[in-house]
């Protein structure tokens, strides 16, 4: 099949207008990436863990160097404020230091008690991975795996979102810059079809993906047939409680930010508020208030806390089930309404009366657009938490800091708890979900092991 006249196209979701066009792959072409990572591992894999930590200290450098021009490409691309975009690259920098400095020791072999011998037990490379990732962090979601996988001597491989296809490419550029062997990293302009033949390719030895749970399913599926490691982390409807004893002000406060970062574009933002009765009023008053103050414009613009997103699809989606949701009973405290104006702009809206049925209650609404649900007591608001399909994150505000924390480790059917704070990520504290938000941990010590060979080694 040729793709020669097939292109991806990257278009400024605020002026609507095309950046540029890249040409997809011939099967060929996207055969000799595959190729060159490979050729590359063969060496990379044979490194020291301190020669890997090295480059991969470089990058980080180079990271914190290029920050700027990163950033500016990567809000022209998908819309995200440009602070946001700032501090995206600021955390793949911080991760690499944490990959550098960690990974030596994490991955170092272990001597093991084995009566009469010795026994050894190596974390090896596997070879290459390939990596499918989205538009809403370009920086972000591709570093959190590819740094995990060439520090443990992988080779990597990376299908981006059409959306940030540019920001791939300059990901590659800036890792060679750096010092990582060229090739090692590569980027495949490829279609859907074509990524499966990827799947496929037996010098692909471990796949990842981070999108919707219907992408995992598939991609998921795919490489079982081939017996091949996965990590999927397929988003989430995340549920933040505010229980009878909360500090309502911090709540509100943490809750609109948790709603909005990422122009509400993110798998671990706060999405449903479960709100006990004793709060739920005073909530969803404070909360509406805050929301109806937030300015949407350019994301280039200092004052603007709310961009647009990435595409008129997810847009007109997300509006979809804010009407779906208000037909089957929610109320539309604020926003809801399309502006007219140029960029797919969705105003910072506000559901409350949130109930089983509606889509804002049982689906991800990937946008702007917060769900408030009313609960009896704080353990009611923790059975509304659970019973969805998806466990990814979620918080729980109390002023019994440990009280809550034995409800989340108890009770909270999820991968992550935040307590009394929102957050994304951190370098040091694992990544991921249960249910269908997926499998398999990224960052901290968990991360870097995802993709490696366990392997005994036992000496009589």
């Amino acid at each position: 099949m040729s793709n020669s006249s097939k292109s991806l196209k990257t278009i400024n979701p605020l002026t609507e207008q095309d950046l540029r066009s890249y040409p997809l792959m011939s099967d060929d072409e996207a055969s000799a990436v595959v190729e060159a990572s490979h050729k590359a591992f063969l060496d990379w894999r044979l490194k020291s863990l301190e020669e890997r930590a090295k480059v991969i200290s470089a990058i980080a450098a180079e990271m914190r160097k290029s920050k700027e021009d990163f950033a500016r490409l990567m809000t022209d691309e998908v819309g995200k404020l440009l602070n946001d975009s700032r501090s995206e690259v600021d955390l793949c920098a911080a991760i690499c230091d944490y990959t550098a400095k960690a990974g030596p020791k994490v991955l170092a072999d272990e001597e093991r008690e084995v009566e009469g011998d010795k026994g050894y037990v190596t974390h090896s490379p596997i070879g290459v991975i390939y990596g499918i990732q989205p538009w809403n962090f370009p920086a972000y979601q591709a570093v959190r795996y590819s740094i995990a996988s060439l520090m443990a001597g992988n080779g990597v491989l990376l299908k981006h979102a059409e959306a940030c296809t540019g920001s791939g490419l300059f990901l590659r550029d800036l890792y060679e810059r750096a010092g990582l062997p060229k090739g090692l990293f590569g980027v495949l302009l490829i279609s859907h079809e074509q990524s499966d033949r990827i799947i496929e390719d037996e010098r692909v030895r471990g796949v990842t993906l981070t999108g919707s749970d219907r992408a995992g399913r598939a991609v998921g599926a795919k490489a079982a047939e081939l017996v091949k490691k996965t990590v999927l982390e397929l988003g989430s409807n995340d549920a933040y409680l505010v229980l009878d004893d909360a500090d309502l002000d911090l709540a509100v406060k943490t809750c609109v930010k948790g709603r909005i970062y990422n122009n509400g574009q993110t798998c671990v933002n706060a999405k449903r508020f479960i709100v006990t009765e004793k709060n739920y009023d005073a909530f969803v008053k404070a909360y509406a208030e805050a929301f109806e103050a937030i300015a949407l414009g350019d994301p280039t613009d200092e004052k603007t806390q709310l961009g647009p997103m990435v595409t008129k699809k997810q847009r007109d989606e997300l509006h979809e089930q804010v009407q779906k949701s208000v037909e089957k009973g929610a109320k539309l405290v604020v926003g809801g309404k399309i502006p007219d104006r140029t960029g797919w702009f969705y105003p910072a809206t506000v559901l409350a009366d949130v109930a089983p049925g509606q889509p804002a209650y049982e689906d991800e609404m990937f946008g702007p657009a917060a769900a408030i649900i009313r609960a009896k007591d704080d353990m009611d608001a923790l059975r509304i938490a659970n019973s969805s399909r998806y466990g990814l994150g979620g918080g729980i505000f109390s002023k019994d800091v440990a009280r809550a924390r034995k409800l989340a480790a108890d009770h909270f059917d999820t991968g992550m708890v935040f307590i009394n704070t929102f957050n994304v990520a951190y370098p040091t504290l694992p990544f991921g979900g249960v249910k269908t938000s997926g499998y398999g941990r990224e960052h901290g010590p968990e991360g870097l092991k995802e993709f490696v060979n366990v392997k005994s080694i036992r000496i009589g």
